[in-house]
């Protein structure tokens, strides 16, 4: 019995150990500096989505008068002019999804920003928009496509049949270089792999043609897959680059940090990596606003042919 309890013990020390040295492994929160005038600033951030019905607890709405203001402090440390929010959902059983308390917040203290990737829920999935500078972007056209063998019909279930997901998208000028660009905002599932590839091989054939047409596209988002995986392998043989994101991204929500990123930003054609990617691992006003770090990079892009 003492030998067991030993072992027991010794069991339970490796394993606080190895917990430690992995939460050391993927953390820090190195300075972001001021984006250039010349660069863009892509971000992409996964805020959880509100529960309506409940009251309390966690991811409630309750919680979200605790990190509503966080997040509002998040978004000005971010600084970019371009952001995709992942989860951005308030959500009901039987609503209509047109109460989005986070996106209306961050909209409404942050005048100078739009809202792209976003209309009419019954027509247009809301809850992944991406987020742009209007003095410094024009947006030219949007769309989606869910993550289903009906990939064009509206809240389709994924390919096991879980709850709906998808890709938003966005194409904007650049008012100061008139490079014009999409941006793809991708999240997947992170419970089944099977559908996660699946998810990323449409991913893939979707942008191809924007791809083969000669445009830059960067796809951004929660892919819930690290560098090095089949899924990363997957969109890289597109001609994507991903930016070399260090540590982890997710940290359930208390700033435990176990594993590598799982939150990306790649780009491909006329966009060269200026600045990061950086990783903002930090509390604001005391408090987490998610359970995930803002992950962002500043580009250089040239001028559209």
């Amino acid at each position: 019995m003492i030998t067991a309890l030993k072992l027991l013990g010794v069991f339970v020390l490796a394993l606080l150990t190895l917990v430690g040295c992995q939460t050391v492994r993927n953390s820090g929160n190195p300075p972001v500096p001021e984006p250039s005038p010349e660069t863009l600033r892509f971000a992409t951030y996964n805020v959880h989505y509100i529960i309506l019905e409940r009251d309390e607890g966690p991811w409630s709405r309750g919680d979200w008068e605790r990190r509503k203001v966080p997040l509002a402090l998040a978004f000005d440390d971010i600084n970019a002019d371009v952001i995709g929010f992942q989860e951005m959902e308030s959500f009901a059983r039987g609503g209509d999804g047109k109460i989005n308390l986070a996106l209306d917040w961050l909209l409404s203290h942050n005048l100078d920003y739009a809202a792209a990737a976003v209309g009419d829920p019954a027509s247009f999935p809301s809850t992944q928009p991406i987020l742009y500078r209007k003095d410094r972007l024009a947006l030219i056209d949007q769309g989606w496509f869910f993550f289903s063998r009906s990939p064009d019909v509206i809240y389709s279930r994924t390919f096991n049949g879980s709850f709906p997901a998808f890709t938003s998208w966005a194409q904007f000028r650049d008012l100061q270089t008139g490079a014009v660009f999409k941006v793809a905002n991708v999240h997947t599932d992170f419970r089944s792999r099977t559908n996660r590839l699946q998810s990323i091989a449409l991913v893939a054939e979707r942008i191809a043609p924007w791809i083969d047409a000669g445009e830059t596209v960067f796809v951004i988002g929660d892919l819930n897959a690290r560098l090095g995986s089949r899924e990363i392998e997957m969109l890289e043989a597109t001609g994507l680059a991903f930016a070399p994101v260090k540590g982890a991204t997710v940290h359930f929500n208390r700033g435990i940090n176990l594993f590598g990123a799982i939150d990306h930003i790649a780009s491909v054609g006329n966009a060269r990596l200026a600045s990061g990617p950086y990783v903002i691992r930090r509390k604001f006003a005391g408090e987490w606003p998610t359970d995930h770090y803002p992950v962002l990079a500043d580009y250089l892009l040239g001028p559209s042919p």
